[in-house]
Parts: structure tokens; C-alpha cells; sequence
């Protein structure tokens, strides 16, 4: 059972969402040690943002240049092709500015592809990466996940909804939340590392 990890906090080795995502992968490890687990740290291996010219290559546009075409398409091949091995997906998100890193959202950008990763059918669009397991580890200063601040989560929503477009669906979030929050942030992980359970 094949493992992708996706790393996406500027933080480093200190990064709660990163050290979060180590721990569900320890979890799937242990119930699955055979597996091989492929790691994309979007912060060390930058990805490009979208631009005029991936949307070209995506396209098929005879107006780009050739080069350029294949050397994006070869990139979002490759994504796609890590997520298409994977059984299970580990997604480190810390949340920036209520909304999730620029780099995953590159990422993102790169596996969305009409014809490769979802296409469009009468009835609407149809994912097609399926039967695999999606784990996100998110973190963030406040808490979000519920009370007065619950409206303010455009993360968990917005990464279960365009994983869900593609066909992953299959999604279970841990989280470690109030790490800014005096009372709250000195037991934020140990209770994040609590909660997490395999499936």
C-alpha cells in the first residue's frame, strides 16, 4: 500500500501540519509496512503557479510554444502520475491567511487536468482518480474547525471539494488548531496526535 505525502508549510522541520502529517503516515505504516512512501515538499521542490501557458499545454493550443508544452505536461504527468501510485494521500496544510500555501495550490493546478484527472459528461463532471485514501493534517493558529470562527474555514472545504471534483473523495482531516492561543496551544498537538485514527 503506496504512501504520497505532500508537504506544504514554509515552516520547516518545525511545521505542526508537517510533524502531523509524519505522525498519520507513521499510523499507515504500521498497519501497512511493505508500502513505499514518495514525498513532495512543495516548499523545496517549487512548483510553477498557473499561468496563460499552462492553460495553452492543458488545452492543446497550437500557439505555444513546443517546449514549453512538454516540459509542462511532463511536470503535471508526474503529479498525476505520484497520485495514480498512491493508495493513501497525506496532505500537510498549514493554513495561511484563512485559505491554503500558494504551493499547494500550484499543486493543485497541476493534477486538475480535463481528460486526464476529470472529465465532463452530460450529467456533469466525473473524477477519475479513485479508490484511495485521503488524509489532511492541518494547522493553524486559531481554532476553525468549529465555534464563532467555523465561517472563517475556506481549507477544508475547498480541498474536499476540488480532491472530490478529481475523484478523491474518500477524505478524513485531523487537525491542530489554537497553536497561537495561550491555554490552548500547549496541548494542541499531543490532542491532534490523539485523534488520529486509520482506517
Amino acid at each position: 500500500m503506496n504512501i504520497l505525502q505532500i508537504k506544504s508549510s514554509l515552516n520547516g522541520k518545525k511545521s505542526s501540519s508537517t510533524k502531523l502529517s509524519d505522525v498519520i503516515v507513521e499510523e499507515i505504516r504500521k498497519k501497512y509496512p511493505t508500502g513505499i512512501l514518495t514525498v513532495r515538499d512543495l516548499a523545496i521542490d517549487i512548483l510553477p503557479h498557473f499561468s496563460d501557458q499552462h492553460f495553452g499545454a492543458f488545452s492543446n493550443s497550437q500557439e505555444i510554444d513546443a517546449l514549453i508544452k512538454e516540459d509542462i505536461i511532463k511536470i503535471s504527468d508526474k503529479l498525476i502520475d505520484e497520485i495514480q501510485q498512491a493508495d493513501f494521500i497525506v496532505i500537510a496544510v498549514p493554513i495561511y491567511n484563512l485559505t491554503i500555501p500558494s504551493i499547494l495550490k500550484s499543486w493543485i493546478d497541476l493534477i486538475v487536468r480535463a481528460q486526464k484527472t476529470f472529465r465532463y459528461t452530460a450529467e456533469g463532471p466525473v473524477g477519475l482518480l479513485s479508490g484511495k485514501k485521503v488524509y489532511l493534517s492541518i494547522s493553524s493558529g486559531g481554532i476553525y474547525s468549529q465555534g464563532p470562527r467555523k465561517s472563517h474555514d475556506f481549507t477544508e472545504p475547498y480541498l474536499k471539494t476540488i480532491l472530490g471534483f478529481i475523484g478523491l473523495s474518500d477524505i478524513t482531516t485531523f487537525r491542530v488548531e489554537g497553536l497561537s492561543i495561550p491555554g490552548i496551544s500547549e496541548t494542541a498537538f499531543s490532542n491532534a496526535v490523539q485523534s488520529i485514527h486509520i482506517s
